[in-house]
Order: structure tokens, then C-alpha cells, then sequence
């Protein structure tokens, strides 16, 4: 039982983090325009994410399920993944690099079940076919192909929106520019917050929920007292109140701070007015919203980037700042492997001890 509490005290650790590392990502541009203030773009983030990590449940059952083995994930299992998780993305925070917290879970997931299964490669679910619905499901599936394809659509469509934004206001005075988008804006900054939280939120709330169900599968929380028999999970499901704890924490991690990635999002990568910056959230909360209800846990940090990238190419590609650029890529490009190898090594070194 002291180690389950552990783990999903672990687990909310790891959300307050992604609050404040990830949720960045959505507000950056609003701050960056000038739109809004900090403080005022903080409390928009998290009263919306709050709403959109209430919003389903499709990503967590995804984290929980559908990418390894769970009859080899053991509670060490889980410690382990989300201990790498957190050790990437305070090492990137710290860098200010906006790397994914959604990649840096479930590359220690993996890692982590990995050695628990004794290098039994079979125990990671690359490319399996749900048998109720028929459709493709696992890794390659739902991590590895929209790992790709999201920051693609992200740059592509970007590119695009804006360019027929441009087109739309070309006879536009940039005093009616700056203030009609300037209001059109918190409304996209709304709407990429709500889709932040439906889809990160339920990470942690996928592997809170596992937590529970291995523990009740092991016995560990066998003889409750009745005023705890919630946390007994014989059957893989996704609790009202994990759901709501997991929003509220993250409200709070994003409440908290996230400066660093807002500083390289918004005024580093390009500068931003707010038209650009209504164009950047809207195609990313729109890739994010299909994401989510397609059960696959992007990365909001890919997709945020890669749309500003895009419509900040709108202006002239010198507008981006390509090195920059190509160091968030390498981070983007070594989470996975390096949180694999950290929950695997982890792994491995608790079984030692054990």
C-alpha cells in the first residue's frame, strides 16, 4: 500500500511537472504578442486545461494499455518509467528546451517493462489490431507515426492558414490587423489549452490508473477500510476522481511557472505579432483535437513548435531561427531513446537491490 501511495504521489509529481514544462507551450504566443499578460495567460491555461483533461478518456486508456505488455508491468515498473520521465524533463526545463513530456512517459514505460520482461522484446505492443473495433493500435501506430506526421501537419498547415489569412486582410489597415486578432487570439489560446489538457492530462492518468489495477492484481491493497475501497481497480478503468485529480494538478503546475520554455516558444523561434499567433494555436489546437480523440498522445510541444515554425516561414524562412530550431529537434529526436534507456537502467538497478 506505502508504495502505491508512492507511486501515484510520484505520478502527480510528473503532471505538476507537465504543467508547468508542457502548458508553456500553449500560452507562449500570447504572451509573446502581448495579448495577454503572464499572470492573465497562466490563469486562462489552467482553468482550460482543467476542462479538457475532464473532456475523455481515449490517450490514458492508450498510455495504460496499448503500448506494452501490462501482465509484465509490475509497481517498480511504473516507478521506474515515471522517474526517467521526470529526470528528462527537469534536465530539458532546466535547458530550456522544449522537449515532449508525453514521448519522455512512454519511452520509460517501455524501457522500464522492457527490463522487467527480461528483454522480452515481444512485450512492447508495436503494431497490434483491436479486436473490437478492428482498427491498428500500439507503439509504431499511435506514438511512432504521429510523432512524424503531427509536426509535418503542424509546419504544412501552418504555412497554409496563414497564407490565407494573409490573403483574407491583405486590404486590412495593421492597426485593424493588430487588434481584431489580438482579441481572436485568446480564443485560440483557449482552445490550445482545452486541447493540452485532453490530451496530456490523461497520461497521467492512464498510469495512475495502472497503478491501481497492478496493485489490486497483486494484492496490495487488499483489506481497505471501506472509505478506500475506491482505490481497488479489479478491472482497467479510468476514475472520475483520477480524472480530477490529474486536471487540477495540472492546473496547479502550470499556475506555478513554465518561463523558461515561454521565453524560447514565443521570442526566440520568430518574432510574433498576433495574427501569427492566432494562426499558430488555432493549427495546433485543431491537430491536437483530432489526436486526442483518435486515443494518440501527441506531442504538444511538436506540434506548437512546428506550427509556428510554419507561420513564421509565411513572413521569410531567415524569420526562423533554424539553429534554434535544430536544437529543440534533437531534443524532440533523443527523448524516447534516452528515457527508455533511463527506466531500463533504472529498472534493472532496482531489481539489483530488490
Amino acid at each position: 500500500m506505502t508504495l502505491i501511495v508512492f507511486l501515484v504521489v510520484i505520478a502527480l509529481a510528473f503532471e505538476y511537472i507537465n504543467g508547468f514544462h508542457d502548458a508553456a507551450n500553449a500560452i507562449a504566443t500570447s504572451v509573446a504578442t502581448k495579448v495577454l499578460t503572464a499572470r492573465q495567460a497562466v490563469t486562462l491555461a489552467a482553468c482550460c486545461d482543467l476542462m479538457g483533461a475532464m473532456a475523455g478518456t481515449a490517450v490514458a486508456k492508450t498510455i495504460a494499455e496499448g503500448l506494452v505488455d501490462i501482465n509484465f508491468v509490475s509497481l517498480n515498473t511504473i516507478m521506474c518509467s515515471l522517474l526517467a520521465a521526470i529526470i528528462w524533463n527537469l534536465l530539458t526545463w532546466w535547458l530550456g528546451l522544449p522537449s515532449s513530456s508525453s514521448h519522455a512517459l512512454i519511452g520509460g514505460l517501455c524501457g522500464a517493462t522492457l527490463a522487467s520482461a527480461n528483454n522480452n522484446w515481444a512485450v512492447i505492443k508495436w503494431s497490434v489490431e483491436n479486436p473490437v473495433t478492428h482498427h491498428m493500435q500500439g507503439l509504431y501506430h499511435k506514438v511512432v507515426v504521429p510523432m512524424f506526421v503531427s509536426p509535418v501537419f503542424g509546419t504544412l498547415v501552418g504555412f497554409a492558414f496563414m497564407g490565407l489569412i494573409i490573403f483574407l486582410i491583405r486590404k486590412w489597415r495593421p492597426v485593424r490587423v493588430n487588434s481584431f486578432f489580438g482579441k481572436v487570439q485568446i480564443l485560440s489560446a483557449a482552445w490550445m489549452s482545452f486541447g493540452h489538457g485532453m490530451n496530456d492530462a490523461q497520461k497521467t492518468m492512464g498510469i495512475i490508473a495502472l497503478t491501481l489495477y497492478t496493485g489490486t492484481k497483486a494484492g496490495a491493497l487488499a483489506g481497505l477500510p471501506p472509505f478506500l475501497s475506491f482505490l481497488e481497480t479489479p478491472n482497467f478503468e479510468i476514475s472520475t476522481w483520477i480524472k480530477a485529480t490529474c486536471a487540477l494538478v495540472m492546473a496547479g503546475g502550470i499556475a506555478t511557472g513554465g518561463w523558461r520554455i515561454i521565453k524560447t516558444m514565443g521570442t526566440k523561434l520568430v518574432r510574433l505579432q498576433p495574427v501569427h499567433g492566432f494562426a499558430a494555436q488555432t493549427t495546433a489546437a485543431a491537430v491536437i483535437q483530432v489526436g486526442s480523440l483518435w486515443g494518440m498522445p501527441l506531442s504538444t510541444t511538436h506540434v506548437i513548435s512546428t506550427s509556428i515554425m510554419g507561420v513564421g516561414a509565411t513572413k521569410r524562412l531567415n524569420a526562423v531561427k533554424w539553429s534554434l530550431m535544430g536544437r529543440i529537434v534533437w531534443a524532440w529526436v533523443l527523448t524516447i531513446p534516452v528515457t527508455g534507456f533511463l527506466g531500463y537502467f533504472l529498472a534493472k538497478c532496482f531489481a539489483v537491490i530488490k
